[in-house]
């Protein structure tokens, strides 16, 4: 990220204003009323990505010191409680967490996802567009669930370790998910480099984002973090042998498949490593943690699904699913 998106309303101005201000103290955010009550909406959802990155890689001419301001603290802190109210108000009740697994492990044989629409009929526009938007997550793959393993203890812990270690390359920084992510976005004329298109990006793609990191970084939250991861995991396998199908299909050549493609082999061994030796062993010791591992499992799946609807209902009425188009070439 070379430079600071434009803001997308009152709350991600007054956040940029505040953050490029000077240091911590030199000003203060303005309370609007009502200034949290849109949470699905572009300008929530945008101020919230803004906080969390000064967890992750920083901003762009932000000193590192906002990170921990207090001020800036409370402010995330609404923007958060707004944001987790909304998605519980969809994830509610969750059911027991074995229906939650079991409703996972078996696809609808009708299945009508975007990886669906890319294989059956997606043209290469489509596939560029999808790229862009799954790179707010993949450029930085995994260091939102990172944040779980200090917080999960014994058996879960090694296996988690062990499940994470995979997707960092497993002592090979040139197979790390990431940097396969980054060969796929070249091998389709997009630029590669980290939050290129935060601009271009609407406020489903940076929910889906914005969730993990919210599960993340809160200790109370550990239980639906693993949910969340687990539910990645699980769906993963089958919708990126499509992807991988698509892509080749669209020109992607070794470069521009390889990152599905490996995700189609670990990610179906991640399935039974997350649910039997991370989740059985967490649930066996904690049992009170099987409701929030379930909520986790029900929130991924309201995000997931209104970023998935978002595609379909703008691909299908011929329109970009980005805020803007994207330039035809390299870009």
């Amino acid at each position: 990220m070379n430079a600071l998106p434009a803001s997308r309303g009152p709350l991600s101005a007054a956040l940029t204003a505040l953050l490029t201000s000077g240091p911590p103290g030199a000003g203060c955010l303005p309370t609007p009323p009502g200034p949290f009550d849109e949470p699905w909406g572009e300008d929530h959802q945008l101020a919230l990505h803004l906080c969390y990155e000064l967890h992750d890689r920083g901003l762009p001419g932000v000193l590192d010191d906002w990170e921990w301001d207090p001020e800036l603290l409370r402010f995330r802190q609404g923007l958060e409680r707004s944001f987790l109210a909304a998605v519980r108000a969809e994830a509610e009740p969750a059911p027991p967490l074995r229906d939650a697994f079991e409703a996972l492990l078996t696809e609808p044989p009708d299945g009508t996802g975007p990886s669906h629409f890319l294989l059956a009929e997606g043209e290469r526009r489509h596939a560029r567009e999808y790229l862009v938007h799954r790179s707010v997550y993949h450029l930085k793959e995994a260091d939102p669930q990172l944040w779980m393993l200090p917080r999960i203890h014994g058996p879960a812990q090694a296996v988690l370790t062990a499940i994470l270690y995979d997707e960092y390359g497993a002592g090979r920084p040139e197979r790390a998910h990431a940097r396969l992510f980054e060969r796929m976005m070249a091998a389709f004329g997009l630029d590669p480099g980290y939050g290129h298109y935060l601009d271009f990006v609407p406020a489903p793609t940076l929910a889906v984002v914005n969730l993990m990191t919210l599960f993340g970084l809160h200790r109370a939250m550990r239980g639906a973090a693993v949910g969340h991861f687990a539910t990645v995991e699980i769906t993963s396998s089958p919708g990126s042998a499509r992807l991988a199908a698509a892509l080749e299909r669209l020109g992607g050549g070794p470069d521009g498949t390889l990152f599905y493609r490996e995700h189609v082999e670990a990610d179906a061994v991640h399935e039974q490593l997350v649910r039997r030796g991370v989740i059985e062993e967490l649930v066996a010791a904690e049992p009170e943690f099987a409701r929030d591992v379930a909520f986790g499992v029900a929130a991924a799946g309201v995000v997931g699904g209104r970023f998935a609807n978002h595609l379909l209902d703008h691909w299908r009425a011929g329109r970009s699913s980005l805020r803007s188009p994207l330039p035809d070439g390299t870009g």
